[in-house]
C-alpha cells in the first residue's frame, strides 16, 4: 500500500463549462497545496464527444481506437477525427494543469475510466459491449494500462514536484458484478463477470502507478465492493456517502484499519444550498462512532469531496463546492468527536 501525502479535500474529476484554463486555475486555486487539498486533472464533458468521461479515456488507449457512433462509443481500425478530438483537449487540459502548477509540490490526482466501465460501455464492431467478449475485456485492459502508464509519465514531467495520484472511475462496476449492463438489443444484459476476474484486471490497472503514488477506485453507485477494490491493490476509495448503508459497515471498518483512505463525498454535485461545513461531515463522526474508531483518526483516514463530478453544475456553485470540502476536512481535523 502506497502512502497518502496530505490531501483532505479534493474534487472527484468533472467541472462544468469547457475552459481549460478556468477549470485549471479553479481547481489549483481551490486546493492549493498539501494542508488545503489535493488539486486534480479537471474533466470538462460540456465541450461534447471526446471530452465525455469514456471518449477521454479511449483517447488514452494503445493500439485501439474508438468512434462515435448514434449508440455511443465503438471500436475501430484506426484513429480518426473522434480520436484526434479526444487527444487534443487532454493535451490542451494538461497544458492549463502545468500552467497553473509551476513549482507545486504535493498530490495531484488524475482520473480514467477503470477497465470494466469502459468495457461496459464501448461497443465492439457487432454494437455489443466489449464486456460480452472475455477476450476483448483482457485487450482493452491491457491497451488500458499502457496507455496509463504513459499518461502518468507525461504528467510527472509536467509538474515534477507532484505525487501523482491516480483515480480510476468505476461507476459500472456492481453492474458489471451483478450481470445488469444491458445488451444491444435491451432485452437481455450481459452475462455477470466472475469477481476473481474482475479483481485480477483491476490489480493490473492499478499496478501501473508502481511505486509512485497511490491509487484511488471511485465509485458512485450503492453496495461499493470495499473488499474487492482493497483486495485488487486501491489505497484510497471514492464514494458516494449518501448511498452507505449499515451493510457497508464491516467492510469500511475493516478498510480504515487496513489503512484504506476513504474519499467520502459527502457535499452535493449539483446546485443547490450548502450546509455548514461541520453539519456536511457529521455523518463522517456518526459511522466513526458506530464502528468504535478512534476519532484521532479521522483526519488522516477521510477525505472529502463532492458526493460525484461536478459537470451539472453551475461555475460559481462548483467553486463553492470545492471551498466547502476544504473548510468541513478542516472541520473534521479540529473537532473529530
Amino acid at each position: 500500500m502506497t502512502a497518502f501525502s496530505g490531501g483532505p479535500a479534493t474534487g472527484v474529476g468533472s467541472m462544468p463549462g469547457g475552459d481549460a484554463r478556468e477549470a485549471a486555475k479553479t481547481v489549483t486555486g481551490s486546493f492549493e497545496g498539501p494542508d488545503q487539498g489535493m488539486p486534480y486533472l479537471a474533466e470538462l464533458p460540456a465541450r461534447g464527444p471526446g471530452a465525455d468521461m469514456i471518449g477521454r479515456t479511449a483517447g488514452l488507449l494503445v493500439d485501439l481506437y474508438a468512434r462515435v457512433e448514434p449508440s455511443g462509443w465503438r471500436v475501430g481500425d484506426r484513429p480518426g477525427r473522434d480520436t484526434r478530438r479526444a487527444r487534443a483537449w487532454l493535451g490542451e487540459d494538461l497544458d492549463a494543469l502545468e500552467e497553473f502548477t509551476q513549482g507545486y509540490a504535493g498530490p495531484l490526482k488524475v482520473q480514467a475510466v477503470g477497465p470494466w466501465t469502459l468495457a461496459a460501455a464501448l461497443e465492439l464492431k457487432n454494437g455489443e459491449a466489449a464486456l460480452s467478449d472475455p477476450g476483448a475485456c483482457r485487450d482493452l485492459a491491457g491497451s488500458l494500462a499502457e496507455g496509463l502508464r504513459a499518461h502518468l509519465a507525461d504528467v510527472r514531467r509536467r509538474v515534477p514536484g507532484a505525487q501523482v495520484v491516480l483515480q480510476l472511475d468505476e461507476p459500472s462496476l456492481i453492474a458489471v458484478l451483478r450481470g445488469r449492463i444491458k445488451t444491444a438489443s435491451e432485452y437481455r444484459t450481459h452475462r455477470a463477470v466472475d469477481r476473481q476476474v474482475v479483481e485480477s484486471t483491476l490489480r493490473d490497472v492499478l499496478a501501473v502507478q508502481g511505486e509512485h503514488g497511490p491509487t484511488v477506485v471511485h465509485s458512485c453507485a450503492p453496495d461499493v465492493p470495499f473488499a474487492l477494490l482493497r483486495r485488487a491493490g486501491a489505497d484510497g476509495i471514492s464514494f458516494d456517502f449518501s448511498l452507505l448503508t449499515e451493510r457497508d459497515d464491516e467492510a469500511i471498518g475493516e478498510a480504515v484499519e487496513g489503512g484504506t483512505r476513504l474519499f467520502a463525498g459527502v457535499v452535493p454535485g449539483v446546485d443547490g444550498r450548502l450546509s455548514d461545513p461541520a453539519g456536511s461531515v457529521m455523518g463522517v463522526r456518526t459511522l466513526w462512532r458506530r464502528l468504535g474508531l478512534n476519532p484521532g483518526s479521522l483526519a488522516e483516514s477521510v477525505v472529502i469531496t463532492p458526493s460525484c463530478g461536478l459537470a451539472g453544475a453551475s461555475p460559481a456553485y462548483a467553486r463553492a463546492a470545492h471551498a466547502h470540502c476544504v473548510r468541513a476536512a478542516r472541520s473534521l481535523a479540529d473537532n473529530p468527536e
